[in-house]
């Protein structure tokens, strides 16, 4: 199993970190060549840019021996409607096959938006299972409602 997530305040992080903690595996930040601006002003309006461009940044991460994983959580913040543009990179550069993918967010009120048919779109032959949105600002308070999600996916025993 990996958990495979993008954070830029730390959020998603802490919530692929706790993911990890409760179903094991590896677990793998994706960073970017360049870093995105420590200002939240800012990073909304380069990530906003990023997708009227398609752009796809550069990221200095890949999946060692993808082979060796069936199941492969992705973490993102929901950006714009979807998942932060260097996941596009690494998915379109490091396609997961035939792989089960867990999707989960972080989100100000957004929910996944269009996240989860664009993570279809880039792992078509994936076997996508239902994933979590959690409130950035309630990451902290969501560990009983993370629980509770792995339990019904079948990943953490009662």
């Amino acid at each position: 199993m990996l958990i495979l997530y993008f954070s830029r305040s730390g959020n998603t992080r802490s919530l692929a970190k706790h993911i990890h903690r409760r179903v094991g595996g590896d677990i793998i930040e994706l960073e970017t060549v360049a870093p995105y601006p420590p200002d939240y002003d800012a990073v909304v309006e380069q990530a906003r840019q990023e997708q009227r461009r398609n752009a796809r940044p550069e990221i200095r991460t890949s999946i060692p021996h993808p082979e060796t994983y069936d199941t492969v959580f992705i973490g993102y913040p929901n950006w714009w409607g979807t998942m932060p543009m260097p996941l596009f990179t690494l998915l379109e550069t490091q396609p997961l096959g035939r792989k089960t993918v867990i999707p989960f967010c972080t989100h100000e009120g957004s929910g996944f938006g269009h996240s989860r048919q664009d993570l279809q779109r880039l792992c078509p032959e994936a076997r996508m299972l239902e994933g979590l949105a959690v409130r950035g600002s309630q990451v902290e308070d969501a560990r009983a409602d993370v629980d509770a999600w792995l339990r019904k996916l079948g990943l953490l025993s009662a």
